[in-house]
């Protein structure tokens, strides 16, 4: 296989590598084609295509993280085969008044199927399920929903399970079992577990030492959950690796136990997995990576409710061509487009130019570097800036040359009740010169109080407050450009207090879009602001948005800020946190490997009342194409 995985330690956001659905073209480490011999495999549409090489094969990947069909229009002469991958949503994680158990991985499924043209093959992507509210008493979360593909056999995946919730409450069953709650609870069974077509394994149970509640970890894909004990949750089942788009990715992993005071909630399980409660930082379980099945973290003490499951995710890919040359730069994921090699970092590494040059001179590249987004704030809070993104069509490279290059992570979302968010980390590229262009990580969305956005790349929206009047100043984006490169940013939106005067709703974050038109500001009656849209790039091939705006947090009586996509886009900032009294009103995380940010959480009632938590911003990239000829 020519391709690896390319984790980046600086997100914030738990996952093994990235959320493959950005990446959009062949992928190649160290180097790989300049030229392909005429496709010849089978003619298909449907989802994110991805191309990448495997040895001297190519192939082609059709990437789900929403429902949709994959057509087949034309065989070729490469055979009738497909392989899939169908990963379930996973489990919520469980509500905690010691220790919640965390939410089961999704089922997984994969390996061959025959296809026919013309055929059209219905694809369905299941969601996440929710974590167990906190409501003061035990609520359980809910299982994930299945994801399938309709082929002549049909493929399905089962929801991971819900994790128990407090009150000696057994782990729920699904593609794999949610952890137990409380003394001798049991981890809920896994789908055909076991046997060869069992989807994953089984949950942990919680601890059988009372009162000390550590509750279970869910099952993953390839380990039963740990089980919880006088000190600590248990850990979440790993997930397994597949690497069917190209890169080496774990999905599935089970979400980490809760545990009250003073014990430590468990890891996610490798894959998507959420850890459970933390105790002096976040008695909230997290929520799961989605598009991997992960299950999502227990919950700690006093009912705090744990995290959501992540989204499932289906991938079928098949050969469509033979490599007929080799030779090109190092650095990054190569892939190749329209006449173009394009280097992509999702992780920290250095980009050297090929030497000698050929024609010989300096090396013309394109370049765009952004870094992590900022996280969105805690209760009636404003969404995370976009993190700032810097951009020069024509940057010169010269032969032989190195250049490191450091991604910048998301900033975490502020924690519940009144925590305050972190701004996201620069990303950074040395070019001839000494000189190094730094983009700067996007500015939080503010808390209800204080309720002013941070600063940062692109600003972070202000914080709803009350009494009336209020107004919760937005943060000023700061990107500057240098060095060549021009930069793009804009202001956070302003926070407000509703007419009524009790509650406020949060405004949206600054992006990148060329207009520099700031984060949506609140609007009477108190509708909470859209994040700002991103930059329109079409480096890779297809146009993506970069470094767009978290939306703002809601109260109650008002729904969260929009997803921020920028006209066409689909790198999108987190949505702000729902109407509470709903659902647990967490502002969602921004995209990996795009530069958004977080969403505000909201604020919710009327009875219990709280404070969700923010979304956080996603990390960073840098993008390098230059002609392959």
């Amino acid at each position: 296989m020519g391709v690896k995985s390319s984790r980046n330690t600086t997100q914030n956001n738990r996952s093994d590598g990235h959320l493959l659905e950005y990446f959009r073209k062949s992928f190649v480490r160290g180097g790989g084609a300049s030229n392909l011999a005429a496709p010849s495999g089978l003619t298909a549409t449907g989802g994110v295509i991805s191309d990448y090489t495997d040895g001297p094969a190519v192939y082609r990947a059709h990437i789900f993280t929403s429902s949709g069909t994959f057509d087949v229009t034309a065989l070729g002469n490469l055979g009738d085969t497909v392989e899939y991958l169908v990963v379930a949503g996973g489990g919520g994680g469980g509500n905690g008044s010691g220790g919640g158990g965390g939410g089961g991985a999704g089922g997984y499924l994969t390996g061959p199927s025959p296809v026919s043209a013309p055929g059209t093959h219905t694809v369905t992507v299941g969601a996440g399920g929710n974590g167990g509210q906190n409501t003061g008493s035990a609520v359980i979360g809910s299982q994930g929903t299945s994801s399938s593909i309709a082929f002549a056999s049909p493929i399905s995946a089962t929801g991971g399970g819900y994790g128990g919730s407090s009150g000696a409450s057994p782990g729920g069953n699904g593609g794999s079992g949610g952890g137990g709650s409380g003394p001798g609870s049991s981890g809920g069974t896994a789908t055909n577990y076991p046997g060869p077509t069992q989807q994953g394994y089984p949950g942990g149970g919680g601890t059988n030492l009372s009162p000390a509640y550590g509750g279970g970890g869910g099952g993953g894909a390839g380990v039963i959950g740990g089980t919880g004990t006088s000190s600590v949750g248990g850990s979440g089942g790993n997930g397994l690796p597949s690497s069917i788009t190209g890169i080496t990715t774990h999905y599935a992993g089970g979400g980490g136990g809760g545990r009250n005071d003073p014990g430590t909630g468990a890891p996610g399980g490798l894959g998507g997995g959420a850890p459970g409660a933390q105790p002096g930082v976040s008695a909230v379980g997290s929520n799961a990576t989605y598009s991997t099945g992960g299950g999502g973290g227990g919950g700690g003490s006093g009912y705090n409710a744990g995290g959501s499951g992540g989204s499932g995710i289906v991938v079928v890919r098949y050969q469509i061509a033979q490599l007929t040359a080799t030779a090109k730069a190092t650095g990054g994921a190569i892939s190749f487009y329209d006449g173009k090699t394009i280097h992509t970092f999702l992780s920290s590494g250095t980009f050297t130019a090929p030497s000698p040059l050929n024609p010989p001179g300096s090396l013309s590249c394109e370049v765009l570097v952004v870094a992590g987004g900022g996280g969105g704030g805690s209760g009636q809070a404003g969404g995370g800036g976009g993190g700032g993104l810097m951009y020069n069509p024509s940057q010169s490279f010269t032969a032989g040359s190195a250049h490191p290059i450091v991604i910048g992570g998301g900033g975490n979302g502020g924690p519940s009740p009144a925590g305050a968010a972190t701004q996201g980390t620069p990303t950074t590229l040395l070019i001839p010169g000494s000189t190094t262009i730094t983009a700067t990580g996007g500015g939080t969305g503010a808390p209800a109080q204080p309720g002013a956005g941070g600063a940062g790349g692109s600003g972070g929206g202000g914080g709803g407050n009350w009494p009336s009047p209020y107004v919760g100043p937005p943060g000023p984006g700061t990107q500057a450009p240098s060095g060549g490169f021009s930069a793009f940013k804009s202001d956070g939106g302003t926070g407000r207090s509703e007419p009524a005067g009790a509650y406020g709703v949060g405004a949206g974050g600054g992006g990148a879009n060329p207009s520099g038109t700031p984060g949506g500001s609140v609007t009477i009656p108190g509708n909470a602001g859209a994040g700002a849209g991103g930059y329109p790039s079409s480096i890779i091939g297809i146009a993506t948005h970069y470094a767009a705006g978290g939306g703002g947090g809601g109260d109650y009586r008002a729904p969260g800020g929009a997803n921020s996509f920028g006209a066409g886009g689909s790198s999108i900032g987190g949505p702000g946190g729902g109407a509470g009294s709903g659902g647990p009103g967490n502002g969602e995380n921004g995209v990996m490997s795009t530069g958004s940010g977080g969403g505000g959480g909201s604020y919710y009632g009327p009875s219990p009342q709280g404070s969700g938590a923010g979304g956080s911003g996603g990390s960073g990239i840098v993008l390098i194409a230059y002609p392959s000829t």
